[in-house]
């Protein structure tokens, strides 16, 4: 039996037209699911909490926050193993791990029955993230897209991408690891586990997302002349081996911003100015190919 959690304002309503290909088609196979929406923010977390209580294979649909809120709920991984349908705007994880982006084959990867341990990032005892956090123009441009405007969807965080290119600052950060105690400013910092954010940038073409380490990126400042060259190696997963790039695997990192920017973990915005961050490895289970 599948537990399906599911978010249904996801991908503007691409979730619900996601579930309805995937329960047409597991009664058609004959097999039983108990369908879970979510009502508002948080309420997937407390759903995954109470479903960890016996043994259950839970399938989720929606984007990349219903993942995390799902991530956060669980207090026994070896109680439950995860199937994620994309139905999100970015789906920026599933692409990395291979998920395709097709309902119907997404279903089959997790009817397949293969699994595979994942990792993710815990940050400040207890908080959860599958894909990346940090800071920097990126965030920057979350801020703004989450604001209300006449705009929706990818052409809003375009043009919002476009007006802090136009508008552009550099972060101050602290940054902390085993090998590494300094402050810099940087154009972005993301502390990596998957490759992708932002809707398919390849912020870290490097990333293992099964190699028990996080891959943390450094662009620095640089002359603003420069930018429009380092975007488009950036867009095309080549900005590590521009000289304002640094690039380091770690099992555990700090980050503290210095200035008045945000932190952001998978999307979500954070309060916090610092992030206490480690890699988490052989704990979470996911339907893979």
């Amino acid at each position: 039996m599948y537990q399906i959690i599911i978010n249904p304002i996801a991908g503007k309503g691409r979730s619900l037209k996601a579930l309805n290909k995937v329960t047409k088609l597991l009664d058609k196979k004959g097999i039983d699911y108990r369908v879970y929406i979510t009502e508002r923010p948080g309420h997937a977390s407390v759903i995954a909490a109470d479903l960890c209580k016996t043994p259950n294979s839970i399938l989720v649909l929606g984007g990349e926050g219903t993942m995390c809120e799902v991530l956060n709920g669980i207090t026994d991984f070896n109680a439950v193993t995860i199937g994620l349908i994309p139905c999100g705007t970015g789906n920026d994880f599933c692409k990395f791990i291979g998920i395709p982006s097709k309902v119907e084959h997404a279903l089959d990867i997790v009817l397949a029955g293969k699994t595979k341990f994942v990792d993710f990032i815990e940050y400040n005892n207890g908080g959860r993230c599958l894909n990346c956090l940090g800071t920097g123009m990126d965030v920057d441009v979350l801020v703004q897209y989450l604001k209300p405007g006449f705009f929706k969807g990818k052409l809003r965080y375009y043009i919002c991408l476009l007006d802090e290119l136009f508008h552009l600052k550099f972060h101050k950060v602290r940054i902390k690891t085993d090998n590494l105690d300094c402050e810099k400013e940087v154009f972005i910092i993301a502390l990596a586990n998957g490759k992708y954010f932002g809707g398919g940038m390849p912020i870290s073409p490097e990333s293992d997302v099964c190699d028990g380490k996080l891959n943390l990126i450094i662009i620095n400042k640089l002359p603003k002349r420069k930018i429009p060259l380092s975007l488009l190696k950036f867009l095309r997963g080549k900005h590590l081996s521009l000289p304002c790039t640094e690039s380091y695997l770690v099992d555990k990192a700090s980050l503290e911003i210095l200035d008045e920017g945000f932190m952001e973990a998978d999307g979500e915005i954070k309060e916090a100015k610092t992030l206490d961050c480690r890699v988490v490895s052989n704990t979470l289970k996911l339907f893979s190919k």
